[in-house]
Formats: structure tokens, C-alpha cells, sequence
């Protein structure tokens, strides 16, 4: 099997959602009346965009919306086209949009196996709502059809009296515990843990779970990142409506992509220039090794669970792909040429920063 080249983690740009989470910042923001997105791109001109040999190789792709992911109704057909080119796709969804699903699951056997559903489960919405029968079922026909999933809840305080019931559902719909993310406060500065109980506390109540993600990502949640990191290069941030490129989360835009299909591509990594507080998205992209000197479980560990009758969340051709590492199929930079990336990044950094201000002023 080919290894990861790249791990490409695209944004779609929709901020509206078929629910209100009060956890998210779009119900913060009030964001739920704007319109879905008209994508500036065709599927076919994003295929080639993210073609296998523009990209150097097959690539493992997130997709994940402001709001719910799939109600662009360009969704399907994008996610086709990056299968055909052999990629690896995982979409995180609330689960609750239908008709999306159903068309996808009459993809080819042979592409199914190749994507992943990462459902949200919003337990407290799909209850008041009367969603989780529809939330199930959906699990069930893309299981069915052949595709991978992976569960997961967000841990809000509001959702801890509800725990053990909401354990035995997983266990009678899905047959294992939900993973347990970590949830941010992107109100604060350094995007600490929204809750209101100590981390020991925090740690206490969900690691009943006996969640991997959880386990890892509050092992590193907190901890600034220092080492030598190859976002940029092995990984970068898409905006999948514009092309847009940014080396990771909290960097400006470094290139477009999908502009000039004959430019090539820069993959330049940010080394030791880390914008962030901290790798609030570890539980991703240090387990597929943006950083390879760290031990850490791979991404299959992370999104699979075995079940009680011995099925297994993920296909055995996703989880044998998310096993491997990034550093399998790249090449590990010298010493100078870590030392140039670093500076690059501090330099292009201030430039980037200077284009935006001046970009901000012309706008006015």
C-alpha cells in the first residue's frame, strides 16, 4: 500500500448547520442566517488541483465546515473526484443531512473504501430535536455501503449528567463507546479547555470513555510546541472555496492553489516557527507525524474502535493508511535546510502580515 505524502486539511467554507450547539461558535457568533457558499471552483478543476501528481503522491484529506460540512450540494461530487485520485477522505458531519449520504453511498465499492465519516455526536440537539434515530441510520448506511466511521463527542459541562445515558446508546447503536474529544474556549487568549471544572476533574469525568483521542490530546493539550515541524510541507491548511493556502491554522495565506493549475505547488515546512499556544489538533496531525521524533499512537488509534460483536469502526484499507506515518514518504530535511524553512516562515511571516494590513486598508 502507498503511504500518506500529505495530510491536507481542507475548510469548507459554510457557516450555517442544521443545529444549535450552544458549545459552538457559530451559535455564538449568530452566524446560522448566512447562506450556504456558490464554491468558486468545479469538482474537476479541484481534482486537478489536488491531482495525486501535483500533490506527490496519495494524500490523506479532512473536510470540516464552519457549520454542518455536507450541505453544500457540491460536496458529493468533489469528494468523488479526490477518491478517483486515490486519495484517503474523512468528513466530520452532524450526521443529520440525508440526501447527501444517499447519494454518496452509491459510489463505487472501491472508493467507499477509501472514506472515513467522522460523525459529531451532539447528543443534547439530536435529543431535543428528535434527530438520533435519523443520526443512527445514517451511521448505518455509510457503515453498510462500505465506508469507515468514527464517533465522537464534544465533553461541555452540560452534557456530563447525561453520560452514562449516553454511553448506553453508543453501545446499542455502534457497538463501542464514542471517542471524547477536547474542547477549546476560542473566546480566550491561548485557547485553553472550556469548562469550569480543573483539568484533573475534566480528566476524571471523561476518561471513563477509555478514549485514545482523549487520552492523547489532553496529554499535549496546553503544551507549547518547540521541535521541528513539517506543517507546510507534509501538511498544510486548504480553503476549499478559494484555494487559498495557509502552512497550518494561525498562519497567513502563503499561495494560492487552484488559480493556475500550472504553477507548481510550494511545500516548505514552518519549522520552529509554531504560531500557536499550542497543537490543539495534535490528536491529528501529530499522530500522522508533522513532527517525527515524537512517539506518539498512530491515527488509526485514534479514530477506530473494535466493536462487542468483533466489527471494527474503520475498513481495513482506511486503517492500515492511517497507521502509517508521514515520514514514510517524505524526506527528512538537512540541517541547513531546517534552518532556512525556520527563517523563511519568521520572515515571510512579517511580510505576510504587512500584505494583509495593507489589504485591510485598501478595503476601507
Amino acid at each position: 500500500m502507498e503511504k500518506i505524502k500529505r495530510f491536507i486539511n481542507c475548510s469548507v467554507p459554510v457557516n450555517t448547520c442544521t443545529l444549535r450547539c450552544h458549545y459552538c461558535y457559530i451559535t455564538q457568533t449568530g452566524k446560522f442566517s448566512e447562506k450556504l457558499p456558490v464554491l468558486k471552483y468545479t469538482a474537476e478543476h479541484i481534482g486537478k488541483a489536488l491531482s495525486r501528481e501535483r500533490m506527490g503522491g496519495i494524500c490523506h484529506i479532512n473536510m470540516c465546515g464552519g457549520g454542518e460540512t455536507l450541505l453544500p450540494p457540491e460536496l458529493p461530487a468533489i469528494i468523488r473526484v479526490l477518491l478517483e485520485e486515490g486519495h484517503y477522505i474523512m468528513v466530520i458531519t452532524n450526521g443529520t443531512v440525508s440526501k447527501r449520504f444517499d447519494e454518496i453511498v452509491t459510489f463505487p465499492k472501491e472508493l467507499l473504501s477509501h472514506l472515513c465519516f467522522k460523525f459529531s455526536f451532539h447528543y443534547l440537539e439530536l435529543k431535543k430535536r428528535k434527530l438520533m434515530d435519523k443520526f443512527f441510520d445514517n451511521i448505518r448506511k455509510v457503515k453498510n455501503a462500505g465506508c469507515s466511521f468514527s464517533l465522537e463527542v464534544t465533553p461541555s459541562d452540560e452534557l456530563i449528567p447525561y453520560i452514562d445515558e449516553m454511553k448506553e446508546v453508543c453501545l446499542q447503536e455502534v457497538g463501542a463507546l464514542c471517542h471524547v474529544t477536547v474542547a477549546r474556549d476560542e473566546s480566550k487568549t491561548g485557547f485553553p479547555i472550556l469548562t469550569n471544572y480543573s483539568r484533573k476533574e475534566y480528566h476524571s469525568i471523561w476518561n471513563t470513555f477509555q478514549s485514545p483521542m482523549f487520552d492523547f490530546k489532553l496529554s499535549v493539550f496546553g503544551e507549547k510546541r518547540k521541535e521541528f515541524c513539517y506543517a507546510g510541507d507534509w501538511s498544510f491548511y486548504l480553503n476549499l472555496g478559494t484555494g487559498d493556502v495557509r502552512p497550518c491554522y494561525n498562519y497567513y495565506i502563503s499561495q494560492n492553489i487552484f488559480e493556475d493549475l500550472n504553477r507548481p505547488v510550494k511545500f516548505v515546512a514552518v519549522g520552529k516557527h509554531c504560531r500557536e499556544a499550542h497543537c490543539f489538533n495534535a490528536h491529528a496531525l501529530m499522530t500522522l507525524g508533522v513532527i517525527p521524533e515524537l512517539n506518539t499512537p498512530p491515527y488509526s488509534v485514534i479514530r477506530n474502535r473494535k466493536c462487542m460483536n468483533g466489527d471494527e469502526w474503520l475498513t481495513p484499507e482506511m486503517n492500515e493508511f492511517i497507521s502509517h506515518k508521514l515520514v514514510e514518504a517524505n524526506r527528512v530535511y538537512s540541517f541547513w535546510e531546517k534552518q532556512f524553512s525556520t527563517f523563511m516562515y519568521y520572515y515571510l511571516g512579517g511580510v505576510s502580515f504587512l500584505r494583509h494590513i495593507r489589504k485591510r486598508i485598501r478595503q476601507k
